[in-house]
């Protein structure tokens, strides 16, 4: 027997989450704001537009993964344990608290009609502190900070602290710019306005979650066919609601091809058929042999990747409405 020390064991060290559906959700949204200028263009959207879809794609994120936890809540061993859960989320959360930040001061600048380095302090603090608008983007913007200190702070102490108000939070901070938009003068205008960004958002955003998390074809055993039984019922919501928002703002069939608005409406309406066509589709085969264990992780992960993709662009599209007349 040689001498000198014994081997120190490895310490097996936590997976990362994978971030590369997250890049790609980016990129596609960002192609769908692009469409939505080949359309709708000179009538908009507003360079903002991109950073809106990236703000509302990390929100969902966010939202995802607390949608995430709840599905898997009253397992013995959840295919995701509570304190990975801390780390994306104050990652997430942080990039989010940036984008807000950006459009907040962009918001502000459009008012007094400047560009962003140009406005100055007393013209931002009139915005958030007298406009309702700017007030909103305030709020965001605190709540998004808010959340991602103490998603950092419960990462650092590794807690066991729910995730339902993190999650209540996030949906506020997703709501503050679209209440206020065109339908906030309608009867029931606001509540259907909620509806459809909030069943959105647990749409994408849950995927996203078990892109960035799920490890291993048991994981997606578990977690895919809960998250299926929840996205038909959101896509009912995001359908229903839309086509009142649309039917609303355009008045008339004809404006469905002679406005920008109207075409990116249409792209959209198209983009959902091919989603629900689709989530059908996934329903039927790559459900059911993720759930008998018959699909590998990459597989499952390719597929999710490709409905992420595709529901980021219809994102990209819904946040250049946003900015479109």
């Amino acid at each position: 027997m040689t001498g000198g020390s014994a081997p120190r064991a490895r310490v097996r060290q936590p997976r990362l989450p994978n971030s590369r559906t997250s890049a790609l959700a980016g990129l596609a949204g960002l192609l769908g704001v692009a469409l939505a200028w080949a359309l709708a263009h000179p009538a908009g959207p507003d360079a903002a537009a991109a950073i809106r879809v990236l703000s509302d794609l990390l929100g969902s994120t966010f939202l995802g993964v607390c949608v995430l936890a709840l599905l898997q809540r009253d397992d013995r061993r959840p295919a995701v344990p509570a304190v990975r859960l801390w780390r994306p989320l104050a990652i997430t959360a942080g990039a989010w608290a940036v984008a807000e930040a950006v459009l907040l001061v962009a918001a502000a600048a459009e008012t007094v009609e400047v560009a962003a380095g140009r406005l100055t302090p007393d013209a931002f603090a009139h915005f958030v502190s007298e406009i309702s608008v700017g007030q909103l983007g305030a709020a965001a913007v605190v709540a998004t900070v808010g959340l991602a200190v103490a998603a950092a702070i419960a990462f650092r102490r590794d807690a066991q602290w729910p995730l339902t108000p993190f999650a209540a939070v996030a949906a506020l901070a997703l709501l503050a710019r679209p209440v206020t938009g065109h339908m906030s003068a309608q009867t029931l205008g606001p509540a259907l306005v909620a509806i459809h960004v909030l069943a959105a958002a647990a749409w994408i955003g849950p995927l996203l979650a078990m892109s960035l998390l799920l490890r291993g074809r048991g994981a997606w055993a578990a977690i895919l066919p809960r998250y299926s039984d929840l996205a038909w019922k959101c896509v009912v919501a995001v359908a229903v609601t839309g086509a009142v928002d649309a039917a609303v703002k355009l008045g008339d069939v004809d404006a469905l091809v002679s406005t920008g608005y109207g075409r990116i409406i249409l792209a959209k309406t198209i983009g959902l058929l091919a989603l629900v066509a689709l989530g059908w589709w996934w329903r039927t085969r790559w459900v059911p042999a993720a759930a008998a264990h018959r699909t590998p992780e990459d597989v499952s992960l390719r597929n999710a990747s490709i409905e992420v993709a595709a529901l980021a662009v219809v994102f990209g599209l819904a946040a250049a409405l946003a900015t479109t007349g």
